[in-house]
């Protein structure tokens, strides 16, 4: 039996999706629903044993033996304010979880978040030593939790003290795929802007107020899903590895490539407008990131990541520019 915490959510249902079509329907969802008609949909298709609260969970699993804890549930908006609510679903929990993986000696494998990378200038290298966390300065709030975060786990591994058996932290880059729609401002660029550029209005992406880069050539390391799952799932079911990993390609690629994937799967000639940056957040705006992805291939996974246009035109065909979207 697995739990996985944020089941309903993007990432979670896409793994809920996986571990099904491998075999297993003992799956543990952990999540909030809410009010609309859209996040249990990320569920609906999907084989689940049993559903808990949040407020429950602790009491749930009481004697209960799992074959992993998957913790992906947490405040996930960057723009998120509430300091004692987001130390509470990001901290706090996972310390819980943690705690009781270390004790019923489960595996547990959890989502931290490349925003602990802060600005970049201390680059993207997912060395998770106590030093090199150290340097790393989170530039929100939700960073900041998952760094936290982070800390503690290194800090007991380098006391080799109260943790699980088998432990694996994700730092997901721009992940993007079906089931992501309830995220609204967090979705991908690609999701919000879809439905507007198939009824003919011009995609409007940020002009560059930096030198040396042209319009819309910011750029991102996007992961599609199904690759970012695939590597949750190795790191889950690879025991002998242990550590914090980053999950993304390894290449950036600008707003405008994907854009531009976007209309040739829908067979159209790019209709892309550029406007001015908002002042609010230009001094703060990133305009590279890129993982490095050395550590996992060192650890042993040595799978392929889908290429942008491929993997668009995966997303375009199969869901956006379906009557039935989801996964």
């Amino acid at each position: 039996m697995y739990l996985v915490t944020g089941g309903a959510g993007f990432i979670g249902s896409n793994v809920v999706a996986s571990l099904n079509e491998s075999g297993s329907a003992d799956v543990v969802v952990n999540d909030l629903l809410g009010v609309g008609d859209v996040k249990w949909r990320n569920l609906a298709k999907h084989r689940i044993a049993d559903f808990v609260p949040p407020a429950d969970l602790m009491r749930w699993l009481e004697g209960r033996k799992l074959d992993a804890v998957i913790h992906l549930g947490a405040i996930s908006d960057t723009t998120a304010t509430d300091g004692d609510l987001v130390m509470e679903s990001n901290f706090k929990l996972s310390l819980r979880l943690l705690d009781w993986c270390t004790t019923t000696r489960t595996p547990f494998v959890y989502a931290s978040s490349a925003a602990t990378y802060g600005d970049g200038d201390q680059g993207f290298e997912d060395d998770w030593s106590p030093e090199a966390l150290q340097k790393l300065r989170p530039m929100n709030l939700y960073g900041w939790s998952k760094h936290l975060f982070d800390k503690v786990v290194v800090d007991r591994y380098v006391r080799n003290d109260n943790l699980p058996p088998h432990w694996a932290g994700l730092k997901f880059f721009n992940v993007y795929g079906p089931n992501e729609y309830h995220k609204g401002g967090m979705a991908s660029v690609l999701a919000k802007v879809f439905d507007g550029a198939k009824a003919g209005q011009p995609v409007k992406l940020f002009k560059s107020h930096k030198d040396g880069i042209a319009d819309g050539d910011q750029r991102r390391d996007f992961i599609y899903v199904e690759d970012a799952v695939a590597v949750l799932r190795w790191l889950t079911d690879t025991t002998s590895v242990n550590g914090i990993f980053n999950v993304g390609t390894g290449k950036a690629e600008s707003f405008r490539d994907m854009i531009t994937a976007m209309f040739k799967a829908l067979g159209r000639a790019p209709n892309i407008e550029y406007v001015d940056m908002p002042d609010s957040i230009r001094g703060q705006y990133q305009y590279f990131t890129q993982s490095s992805v050395e550590n996992l291939r060192r650890a042993g996974y040595n799978a392929s990541f889908t290429p942008l246009e491929t993997a668009v035109a995966r997303y375009v065909t199969g869901y956006l520019d379906q009557k039935d979207r989801f996964r």
